[in-house]
């Protein structure tokens, strides 16, 4: 083959992987929203559709990811990069093909406020996974159905997984916000005002602070007051650092269910609150809940 000949070989081949390699990265959707008689608002959300998403006439299984505090919709994808990671997680067979799913819950933790000014539990329940399950080609039973998060999205995903275990398959919590209560009635003035007063009530102090709200959402309160079978049905991924602030509550929730019985794995790495750790972490909280998607 002559030189001119090779060159042109060469650019061929260089196109065509290319192309190859383009076909298998999953489609993002960054601003989408549903619209909610509950909370009287436009909610915005990001979901990744995996590559064969458009080219195929199969529904998929859904993974919930919510973020964390402060932070909104586009945290994932901007901050954790999980379309990078779950394209190659895809690609390389370590996770099924999937549809990530990533809700905006503003400062909500997920839950409804004690005085019902925020309604976002009812939300997530009654109007957005029932959207979402309508919009998208999705396998809409709980054993196709996982949820994950960091942080608060972590406390969100194990509090829904508690609360409703006919609802998801498995949880994947990366650096959740789990509380003890001494860690509640301790907290100083400025932090319980701005991140607690709006769920569990304002100009609270000490004892006070745990109340019927606190302990109705509590995750090591649900633990202690969930039977054990409920707890059971599904499946149960912890993972916090070792220089995490929020080391105590994940530990405390380990053992909690280890006294109830309760299976699940519980990791200590290396890191801290950051995403750095999230990252690292992410693709082992997928894979974890994509094995619950498998039959054995």
């Amino acid at each position: 083959m002559n030189r001119p000949a090779k060159a042109v070989a060469s650019l061929l081949f260089s196109f065509l992987f290319f192309i190859v390699i383009h076909a298998r990265q999953g489609k993002v959707l960054e601003q989408k929203t549903v619209k909610s008689t509950i909370l009287s608002r436009d909610v915005k959300y990001t979901v990744y559709l995996p590559a064969d998403y458009a080219a195929s006439e199969r529904s998929y299984p859904v993974v919930y990811l919510l973020h964390g505090y402060t932070d909104d919709n586009t945290g994932w994808l901007q901050f954790g990069e999980i379309n990078r990671y779950a394209d190659k997680a895809i690609n390389d067979g370590t996770i099924p093909p999937m549809i990530i799913v990533m809700p905006n819950g503003d400062s909500s933790w997920y839950i409804n406020s004690f005085d019902g000014k925020e309604k976002y539990e009812d939300f997530f329940v009654k109007e957005f996974i029932p959207s979402i399950e309508k919009t998208y080609r999705i396998k809409a039973e709980k054993k196709y159905r996982g949820i994950a998060g960091l942080s608060m999205g972590g406390y969100g995903s194990l509090f829904y997984t508690i609360k409703y275990p006919d609802m998801f398959a498995a949880a994947a919590a990366l650096s959740a916000g789990v509380f003890a209560d001494d860690e509640m009635t301790s907290m100083s003035d400025g932090n319980w005002e701005g991140v607690f007063g709006p769920l569990y009530g304002h100009n609270l102090k000490g004892k006070d602070r745990l109340n019927d709200a606190w302990y109705k959402t509590s995750i090591l309160k649900m633990v202690e007051t969930t039977p054990a079978e409920s707890l059971k049905k599904a499946r149960y991924w912890i993972d916090c650092g070792d220089d995490d602030f929020l080391t105590k509550g994940n530990c405390l929730l380990h053992m909690a269910l280890t006294d109830k019985k309760v299976p699940h794995e519980f990791r200590v790495r290396d890191g801290a609150h950051s995403w750095t750790y999230w990252r690292t972490g992410i693709t082992d909280a997928l894979k974890f809940i994509g094995d619950s998607f498998h039959q054995w």
